[in-house]
């Protein structure tokens, strides 16, 4: 048994001069209590088990406030000598869940059906509702340049939250991704809420002036249980899958090995997807539209950080604000509707980080952000690696280098 060594107080040094402890446990679900008669052993402060116990450390501490406070110093192995039940009245076990590997089995079987990015993300997260009975779930993609997570898809939220974001390191979500390991929370106060704490936390960092473009990460003010998996393929950490319950204890080591194979698919169907997008037929026609007419449209472009407004309405920044941004300029400049993905990631004017960048989760965002702010802009679909640019009023173009 493993047990985490974060202070150096009397009762620790009682245990190394005296290695014999005893330790009582309560069942969470039946409230039956053991107690254990284990033997110090030694110290670990490198390793999987450190790692591991580090990484769901700091992924509490982050989310609590409490990173100052909570960091671990090693972990404490014993060898668990005797377990004996401690008389008392306790509850009937829970009724068995359903069964994980006929979950698994369903949900791999609508992945692997996914012919694109898009509806890759959209059965993901039905099938966590359908199959596992998981109905609050966010999809994260990491921006490597950045060091942060942007969310492509939710379910269970309103608004949606897509377009949120969040660091590398910066909760549960943000410490699953830069430790690579999942973190399972089982116990949240119902005052607690992820999006409040987070940006608390840009407040106390000094990073005020960039809250008018964040968009709010959603999530359940009265959240009781929380797990963040790590999306990895082909060695790449690709993003994060985010799960939330408002029950105490919802999601057990069966529930987190059942995710993790659920993310090892994912991440190599994502993998997948985007080989084939980048190297797909990149010819597309041009087809003949009527012109727009209303009222003109201001597109707002600030260069600092590529942050778009529609208007006065925040869209959308980043590499996805730069996307945006070439593709209504070649609309104004060249009359070009037509684009490709393989063209997006050959022009300097975007400069996407690298390959292992998705693109094409990119372009899923910046579709969905423009549907959810009901604009005269939208995004179409023409193909694998291919889509149009569909324009319905005048639009009028407006550089900026910074909104100071």
């Amino acid at each position: 048994m493993a047990l985490s060594y974060q202070f150096f107080n009397k009762t620790r040094q009682n245990v190394l001069a005296n290695p014999r402890v005893r330790l009582m446990l309560v069942h969470p679900f039946t409230a039956a209590r053991y107690r254990l008669s284990l033997q110090y052993l030694r110290t670990e402060t490198e390793g999987p088990v450190f790692e591991s116990m580090k990484a769901k450390l700091a992924g509490i501490a982050s989310h609590t406030g409490m990173a100052g406070v909570f960091r671990l110093l090693g972990s404490d192995i014993y060898r668990v000598i005797e377990i004996e039940s401690v008389p008392g009245e306790s509850l009937p076990p829970p009724p068995p869940r359903d069964n994980l590997i006929a979950a698994l089995r369903g949900a791999s079987e609508r992945l692997s059906a996914c012919a694109d990015f898009e509806s890759l993300l959209q059965e993901t997260l039905s099938s966590l509702e359908v199959q596992f009975d998981i109905h609050h779930t966010m999809l994260l993609m990491l921006d490597r340049a950045e060091a942060r997570l942007y969310t492509v898809a939710s379910r269970g939220y309103e608004p949606s939250g897509v377009g949120s974001e969040i660091p590398l390191g910066q909760g549960v979500i943000g410490v699953a991704a830069r430790e690579r390991t999942p973190i399972r929370i089982g116990h949240m106060t119902a005052e607690y809420g992820y999006g409040r704490a987070v940006r608390q936390s840009m407040q106390q960092q000094g990073l005020s002036a960039m809250l008018d473009t964040e968009i709010p990460l959603p999530g359940l003010s009265q959240s009781r249980s929380q797990m963040a998996v790590p999306i990895v393929a082909a060695g790449h950490l690709l993003g994060v899958l985010y799960l939330e319950s408002q029950e105490d204890l919802r999601f057990s080591y069966d529930d987190e090995d059942a995710m993790i194979t659920l993310t090892r698919q994912l991440g190599m169907a994502i993998h997948i997807l985007q080989s084939q997008a980048e190297t797909a037929d990149q010819t597309v026609a041009e087809t003949s539209l009527p012109a727009p007419s209303g009222t003109p449209l201001a597109i707002r472009h600030y260069r600092e950080d590529n942050s778009v407004f529609l208007n006065q309405d925040y869209l959308i920044k980043g590499v996805a604000g730069s996307i945006f941004w070439k593709l209504v300029r070649d609309y104004k400049e060249k009359n070009r509707t037509a684009f490709t993905n393989r063209e997006l990631r050959l022009d300097p004017r975007i400069q996407l980080p690298d390959l292992s960048d998705n693109l094409e989760a990119r372009l899923v965002l910046l579709h969905r952000r423009l549907l959810e702010r009901q604009a005269c802009v939208r995004l179409e679909k023409a193909g694998r690696g291919r889509f149009r640019l569909l324009v319905n009023r005048p639009l009028e173009l407006v550089e900026e280098r910074s909104r100071e």
